[in-house]
């Protein structure tokens, strides 16, 4: 039987609710591979003409959101986390290479933060991540791309501060 996207949200809600922080977090990251691996799901709410962001749910009571994005070509960004909040990437069509990054400087002043690349890593169709609050992070994306994305929050409504990439040496200085 397919995955509803009413039965997908309130499974996510139960989860965050039951264990609030990363452990719930964590709960919703394994629902999100669970929604990715079927196809009637993927079909219904992520299919090929998606827009870059699409708010599929909103949750009244806790404030996370469900999203559906879908990117032509290539595309990326540079490190980012999601401020006061936290993100599950799922991976449901094309690959994402998603870079995680090492914090040497926040964002102050008005001045970017600067980051460290730690480690590059594939996306695949089903594959999904967490990345907790704070965790700083970049996707790299080379052809048409599909996701589904929870935000603990929806990031449309907050203000993010930048990060710029840097070498071992730049940080030191």
């Amino acid at each position: 039987m397919a995955i509803t996207l009413e039965k997908f949200a309130a499974d996510c809600h139960a989860a965050l609710k039951h264990q609030p922080g990363t452990p719930g977090r964590e709960q919703v990251r394994k629902l999100v591979e669970q929604a990715l691996a079927d196809p009637a799901f993927v079909a219904t709410y992520i299919p090929p003409g998606t827009p870059e962001r699409h708010l599929l749910h909103e949750d009244a009571e806790l404030g996370f959101v469900i999203l559906a994005h879908g990117y032509i070509g290539a595309k990326g960004s540079k490190p980012h986390d999601h401020g006061p909040s936290w993100a599950i990437y799922g991976q449901a069509a094309g690959e994402t290479i998603m870079t995680d990054w090492d914090c040497v400087a926040r964002p102050t002043d008005g001045r970017p933060g600067k980051a460290v690349a730690h480690h590059d890593y594939v996306m695949k169709p089903g594959d999904a991540y967490l990345y907790d609050i704070g965790v700083l992070h970049s996707p790299e994306r080379k052809s048409d791309t599909r996701l589904l994305r929870i935000e603990g929050l929806n990031m449309a409504k907050v203000k993010r501060f930048p990060y710029d990439a840097v070498t071992l040496s730049q940080a030191a200085e």
